[in-house]
């Protein structure tokens, strides 16, 4: 697990209405409309003044650990001034310490293999916003690779 600071940035899409949570799998089920949403809408198409292709998915406003309810954004990075279309909203994350991890392997479940290692290891966490990056290299679903930061209290 590699350490980074990143500094902060801003994010346009959609999130979910309601928090969701990690018991009965809730959080899978929500997490995953909210993906369906954003390709059968198109959102990624609506987002202006995009600095790149990757998406961000946004895990944040956690009431305690990954055990309670927390928030769930999707989006893309944009240039500070990007004023969203009324439909979409904008999220701002601020300058963090993270861990980087990297999740390899089949989709979704190399996903759900690296957080269940996030939740299992001794990494100081500061459940701020942490998120996943998909680009160019979490294309190829039987072969994906994707970076998870995990904000940590330095």
């Amino acid at each position: 697990m590699e350490k980074i600071k990143k500094d902060n940035f801003k994010l346009v899409g959609i999130k979910l209405e309601n928090k969701t949570t990690n018991e009965n799998n809730q959080s899978g089920l929500d997490c995953g409309n909210l993906w369906q949403k954003f390709e059968t809408e198109k959102i990624f198409d609506l987002i202006p003044d995009k600095l790149s292709n990757e998406i961000y998915a946004v895990y944040y406003d956690y009431e305690k650990d990954e055990t309670k309810p927390f928030s769930y954004f999707i989006g893309c990075m944009v240039d500070e001034k990007a004023i969203p279309p009324g439909e979409l909203n904008e999220l701002f994350v601020p300058s963090q310490n993270y861990v980087k991890v990297i999740a390899k392997g089949v989709m979704t479940g190399c996903i759900t293999e690296a957080w269940e290692k996030i939740w299992n290891s001794n990494t100081n966490r500061k459940f701020g916003f942490d998120f996943e990056v998909y680009n160019e290299r979490s294309q190829d679903w039987n072969d994906a690779e994707l970076d998870i930061f995990v904000s940590t209290i330095k």
